[in-house]
Parts: structure tokens; sequence; C-alpha cells
């Protein structure tokens, strides 16, 4: 059995490393551990504003506590936030998705070209056994 070429096993895993910090790059530009704080902020930012809103309106019918908003106003903003918040979630999700696409497309590259070697030993190990490899030279 052949030995493997310790420059080639080399080359093959600082290539690992390169595609490995290039994943761990786009997940951090997709919503990795740096974006998870000011995702919590604006998720908690959105649950206070319509909150806020809601209880003023409640206040305002119950209560009867004057509020300097109109009554349809704060339901339009309300609406308007939440609005805001499914197509920023939208945009997040739209994100993920490329982002396994892209993943599954560099698996399907790497699959095809792991085939490719595949039969190409196949091809080798079959001129072996069927003594071809020593009538060429």
């Amino acid at each position: 059995m052949e030995e493997l070429d310790p420059i080639q096993l080399k080359a093959e895993l600082d290539q690992f490393k390169k595609e490995k910090e290039k994943i761990r790059n786009l997940m951090g530009q997709i919503g990795g551990k740096n974006t998870e704080k000011r995702d919590k902020l604006i998720n908690h930012t959105f649950i206070v504003l319509i909150l806020t809103l809601f209880l003023g309106d409640v206040s305002r019918h119950f209560l009867h506590i004057e509020i300097p908003l109109p009554p349809l106003f704060s339901l339009q903003i309300g609406i308007l936030l939440v609005s805001i918040k499914i197509i920023w979630m939208m945009h997040k999700s739209t994100k993920v998705e490329h982002f396994q696409f892209w993943i599954l497309n560099s698996i399907e590259f790497r699959l095809n070209d792991v085939s490719k070697q595949v039969r190409q030993l196949e091809k080798t190990v079959e001129k072996y056994h069927t003594g071809e490899e020593g009538k060429g030279s």
C-alpha cells in the first residue's frame, strides 16, 4: 500500500481550515454570537412598545385615564410595529435559507468530487486486477 504524501495532506488540511474559517465568518454574518444581544434588544423593544400601547388603550377605556394619543392612532402604531417585526423576521429567515442553500451546494460539490475520485480509483483497481497496468508501459 502506498503512503500518503505529507505535503498533499498538509495542503488538504490547510484547505479544510480555510473552509472552516469561511463558514465560521458566514455564520457570524447571519446571526451568530455577535448578533444575539442585538436581536434580544430588538425583540424586547418591540414587546415593550406594543405592551405600552396596549396598556395605554386599556387604561383609557377601563380606567378613564387620558392618553395623549388618539385611540385609532395607537392601534395603527401597534399594527405598524408588528408589521415591521414580521418583515425583520422574514429578512433573518432569508439569510438563514441562503446559508443553508450555500452549505447544501458546497456539500453537493464535495460529494461530486469524492464520487469522481472513487470512479477513478475503481478504474485503477480494475486495470490492476485485469493486468492492463503493466501492458501499457
